[in-house]
């Protein structure tokens, strides 16, 4: 019987791969052109962005990796945190005085809440604010906690523009803010835990996902990638649900006058949607 070889660690890239592999985004650019999509300009901002940003985070991880300091590392999740709250307000579309505050607070409640019952009571690792277990963790939360929180305060913003004549006609009748809005919530956090629950249907089968194929890639067994991912999956499901939930009914306090008058002159017309 041949002895096995020792599987080697990945293949390790050069600038020359990448100039490659950016070959594809030919395709993108070619296919704009051709239709005229008008997406070319936008294809290659995007394109330099993902190089730029991500070549610059590899440096970055790998001085807090290097160093190894609880605080550095909880600086870089807080930052992570405030970017993806801003990214939350620029993606929806309308608009409102104290969003950022909803989007970020909501975001990183979650987040927090939800990877520290994974870290410290899961997981468990002899280090919990290990960086190699913590910021990658926490940035797929935030993540997917952008998708999830952004989809939810459209949902229910729209709703409430929708519907205004019925809430106001409830409210009028005398219920409460609470009973006048609440399919209105229900459907705004079902909205937030939908990408993740049809993630949740196909991962294995479809798709395999990013924390899995890359631990498989860095030469850890395929069942205990998989363990991880299972861990992964259920982490988010709850961060989502989680943060869409917050959120919903924080800006569903922050709608509501002390005499439970909807204010939706608090809202205007996203500049980055206006076409939509």
């Amino acid at each position: 019987m041949l002895a096995q070889v020792p599987k080697a660690g990945p293949e390790v890239l050069d600038g020359f791969d990448l100039a490659l592999v950016s070959l594809c985004l030919l395709v993108n650019v070619v296919l704009s052109f051709l239709i005229q999509l008008g997406l070319t300009r936008s294809l290659l901002i995007a394109g330099t962005r993902t190089v730029v940003q991500l070549l610059a985070i590899g440096y970055v991880l790998q001085q807090i990796f290097a160093a190894s300091h609880p605080g550095f590392v909880l600086a870089l999740l807080l930052l992570m945190g405030l970017l993806a709250g801003h990214a939350i307000t620029r993606q929806t579309k309308h608009r409102f005085r104290g969003q950022m505050s909803i989007a970020t607070g909501s975001l990183l409640l979650s987040a927090f809440l939800m990877t520290s019952y994974a870290v410290f009571v899961v997981v468990q690792p002899q280090d919990p604010f290990d960086p190699s277990y913590l910021i990658p963790i926490m940035g797929m939360v935030f993540g997917n906690g952008l998708t999830a929180i952004s989809l939810a305060i459209d949902r229910f913003v729209i709703g409430l523009i929708e519907q205004r004549r019925e809430i106001e006609t409830m409210l009028g009748f005398g219920a409460s803010r609470s009973e006048a809005v609440r399919p209105h919530v229900r459907e705004a956090v079902r909205t937030g835990m939908m990408p993740m629950l049809n993630s949740m249907t196909v991962v294995g089968l479809v798709s395999l996902p990013g924390m899995m194929t890359g631990q498989i890639l860095g030469g850890t067994p395929p069942e205990q990638a998989v363990r991880y991912q299972i861990v992964m999956m259920f982490l988010l499901a709850g961060s989502t649900a989680l943060g869409a939930g917050i959120a919903v009914l924080w800006l569903r306090r922050r709608l509501f006058d002390e005499q439970d008058r909807l204010r939706l002159a608090l809202f205007h017309k996203s500049k980055n949607n206006s076409r939509s």
